[in-house]
């Protein structure tokens, strides 16, 4: 069994003002996001100003926050929103989903191309590659909170939470960390180095992170509040990354199944 670490979850105490270490891990993956992107920009006919790069992490992050919130009171704490609206704008109270933000994020890349007429999942594909590192610091920020712990277990690395009962448990979040946010990086990083078809690298990020959430879900703690919502293993997480694994999928078939079709048409023209 190893000692969990049991990190202060406040980074910085000034008087009544407080740095939070999971706020911190935010604000890693945004820089981060800002950092890649520019850097993807700067390759030969991109198509992309550092400006534009700037832009779309503003709107992201709005989308992050904004989506993330409402999603979680809609998937995890419905209850709640019906007994008190105002509950939905009680962030310090915890509380974010990763599906709620990925919705935020879409109808901010939505905007977004509208603004610069960009195509929707031109700007989707640039962006898939920026995003796995902020998952994986948000994945550490929760270790840090001692949350979203996994189910008791007897394996050699197994940890007691503090707030998860007196048994080790999986380390579930470190998981997470490690296939959301380092193995679903280099995937994403190298699958995009090359040109693909328009669709293909939003397909693969959202199957990649669709296929390692519904696996790592295995070892997590379901939500006490909700527990398992079908045939006593089926977590909520575990639904919400089934239609990601499947819109991912379609994703990758339809871009090349239409750079196909466009490539016949012109050896049939020439």
């Amino acid at each position: 069994m190893l000692i969990y670490p049991n990190i202060d979850p406040v980074a910085l105490q000034i008087g009544t003002f407080s740095v939070h270490w999971y706020g911190i891990t935010y604000l890693v993956g945004f820089a981060s996001a800002w950092f890649l992107g520019r850097l993807r920009a700067k390759k030969p006919n991109s198509g992309w100003t550092t400006q534009q790069v700037a832009d779309l992490i503003f709107y992201c992050a709005i989308g992050v926050m904004v989506g993330g919130r409402f999603g979680y009171m809609l998937f995890y704490d419905f209850s709640a929103l019906l007994a008190n609206p105002l509950n939905l704008f009680k962030v310090w109270q915890g509380g974010m989903s990763f599906h709620g933000g990925l919705l935020g994020v879409a109808v901010s890349v939505w905007l977004f191309s509208r603004r610069t007429q960009k195509p929707f999942f031109a700007v989707g594909d640039f962006l898939s590659p920026l995003a796995p590192i902020g998952l994986g610091a948000g994945r550490i920020g929760n270790f840090i909170n001692g949350e979203l712990w996994g189910r008791v277990t007897d394996v050699p690395w197994g940890m007691v939470f503090p707030n998860g009962g007196p048994y080790p448990r999986h380390p579930s979040m470190l998981y997470e960390f490690f296939l959301e946010g380092v193995v679903l990086f280099f995937i994403v990083w190298i699958y995009s180095a090359k040109p693909r078809p328009t669709m293909a690298v939003s397909g693969v990020t959202l199957a990649c992170y669709g296929v390692f959430r519904f696996l790592v879900e295995c070892f997590r703690q379901p939500d006490a509040h909700i527990g398992f919502v079908a045939f006593n293993w089926l977590t909520m997480g575990q639904l919400l990354s089934m239609p990601m694994i499947i819109i991912g999928t379609l994703f990758i078939v339809l871009g090349y199944t239409k750079q196909q079709k466009y490539r016949n048409g012109h050896a049939n023209l020439s």
